[in-house]
């Protein structure tokens, strides 16, 4: 097997292998790509796996099947959302979604997720379309940082409990970078094969929620 060569399955997986911690969706993904690739579940370079920040611009997007909902059909108005997807670059596999806060199949469809927990074919209010900010998680693992500022009050008392490890630091000791993650420019880029390339930088590509579809469910990934 090379380096690159995805392990994509649609088996279910135990999510209690994997550390969680509610109110972090960011630093759970982030330990979800390294278990992913401990596990054998993912490739070794963890190239198979991308991270996409869900948000926009008043930071308020409706998310559905959310297991912290208190209503029937667990929707949550999220101020943000982060989740993993797996999709090979070198076969035909369809993609899966990994969202530790779902009550969907772990991991997901892509199909099933965009249908059922963003309601993609529901007409919404322009004021919550989604935006979707993709990076790939080799690239997110070395610069991502969170020192965790934004879960504490102007007294300076957590919003939510912490996870119990160490904060997030980047490989190039950033210790705080989650703000840039979280913004949401304009309605996106239009997405065009050369804009590829920004999902192997720092910040990755911003791309709207048509757009995010055709990038996870092309036949060969971004065409």
């Amino acid at each position: 097997m090379s380096s690159s060569r995805a392990v994509i399955s649609a088996s279910p997986v135990d999510r209690g292998v994997f550390a969680y911690t509610a109110c972090y969706c960011e630093e759970n993904v982030y330990h979800l790509c390294k278990s992913l690739v401990h596990l054998n579940l993912a490739a070794p370079d963890a190239s198979d796996l991308f991270v996409a920040f869900i948000s926009n611009s008043v930071k308020q997007v409706p998310i559905w099947r959310q297991r912290s909902s208190a209503q029937e059909n667990g929707l949550c108005m999220w101020d943000y959302h982060v989740v993993c997807i797996q999709k090979s670059l070198e076969t035909d596999a369809g993609a899966f979604v990994w969202d530790l806060d779902t009550t969907l199949p772990f991991p997901v469809s892509f199909i099933q997720y965009i249908e059922e927990a963003l309601q993609s074919s529901m007409v919404m209010n322009p004021r919550y379309q989604r935006l979707f900010r993709i990076i790939s998680a080799p690239v997110f693992l070395k610069s991502f940082a969170s020192d965790r500022r934004h879960m504490k009050d102007r007294k300076g008392r957590w919003l939510a409990i912490p996870p119990g490890y160490d904060c997030i630091e980047a490989e190039d000791g950033t210790t705080h970078n989650l703000d840039v993650y979280l913004r949401m420019p304009g309605h996106g880029e239009p997405l065009r094969n050369e804009l590829l390339t920004q999902l192997q930088e720092k910040f990755g590509l911003v791309v709207s929620e048509t757009d995010f579809k055709v990038l996870f469910t092309s036949r060969v990934f971004g065409q």
